[in-house]
């Protein structure tokens, strides 16, 4: 199965047309035809419904895609670590995180000036994906908001690089906007846009339990599995949501973001940094340009 293979297979996946997939690889449309029929053959699955219009996928070859995209990352990835050991710090990181993080700019910035021969390719997912695929070699390094994926693994490193305060996310024309400071409890008669519980399951639990700890369970306007996504709907001004008060520093939209009473450990949420014990140089260096626990 090389890797020829398998991108010929996602190009036509994603045109969903043998002649254009054809055209984009540069090559005949029997060859391409030919290398599909061996990979279904070599799989004994059927990975395309045949058309007079095009193809689709199969639910096989709808599976296969997102496991061929990712068998194609960990070799490149594995490609550029070689390169960057042997070549000294220069070639391609592949960083992933599970949401919009507050001490990004700062961290990209730094490493530019630090590191100008790395190039950092960011890739957002579930908390589950970005530890797995850095567990895997898909990524070299990861930032997570949730612990869970680590605690029955040996086989990733974590440190703590941010503690970064929850505070209340409202619309610009909120009756609470202006605020210096409001009770959790004060918004218990509001519309929340919580975090999807499977992908950011963390900041969800949070939000579940702060709730709680304040007298009320959020009731929900809509669901959303990333911090742009609660964003979106706070500035639609149709509801309200909890998230770390340091995003106020890199959002241009109209937001306002509001401190909360309290000391509860609820209204706190920690970002880790996992990679695997045997990473290279290059993603220990960039881990030296965080502060550890840098409190936010």
């Amino acid at each position: 199965m090389t890797k020829r293979l398998l991108e010929q297979f996602l190009v036509l996946a994603e045109e969903k047309h043998f002649g254009r997939a054809a055209e984009r690889l540069s090559i005949s449309q029997p060859p391409l035809s030919q290398s599909i029929q061996r990979l279904e053959r070599a799989l004994r699955v059927r990975l395309f419904e045949r058309g007079p219009g095009g193809v689709s996928l199969t639910p096989a070859g709808a599976a296969f895609a997102v496991d061929a995209r990712r068998l194609l990352y960990t070799q490149s990835a594995a490609i550029e670590r070689v390169r960057r050991v042997a070549g000294g710090l220069e070639g391609d990181i592949r960083l992933g995180y599970v949401s919009m993080l507050s001490n990004f700019p700062a961290f990209l910035r730094a490493a530019a000036e630090e590191l100008p021969g790395l190039r950092i390719h960011l890739y957002q997912d579930s908390t589950a994906a970005v530890a797995e695929m850095v567990r895997s070699g898909a990524l070299d390094l990861g930032f997570l908001r949730d612990l869970s994926p680590l605690s029955d693994s040996a086989e990733l490193v974590s440190q703590e690089v941010a503690v970064e305060r929850i505070a209340a996310a409202l619309p610009h024309d909120h009756r609470l906007a202006g605020a210096d400071e409001i009770g959790l409890d004060e918004l218990r008669d509001d519309d929340f846009v919580p975090p999807d519980a499977d992908a950011l399951p963390d900041l969800a639990r949070q939000v579940r339990q702060a709730c709680h700890e304040a007298g009320f369970m959020p009731r929900s306007r809509a669901v959303a599995d990333n911090v742009t996504g609660l964003v979106s709907y706070v500035a639609s001004g149709l509801c309200v949501s909890l998230m770390p008060e340091r995003l106020r520093d890199i959002l241009s939209l109209e937001i306002a973001f509001v401190g909360l009473h309290g000391q509860s450990p609820r209204l706190d949420t920690t970002v880790v940094a996992v990679r695997r014990p045997e990473a290279d140089a290059a993603v220990l260096r960039l881990l030296e340009l965080l502060p550890p626990g840098n409190s936010g």
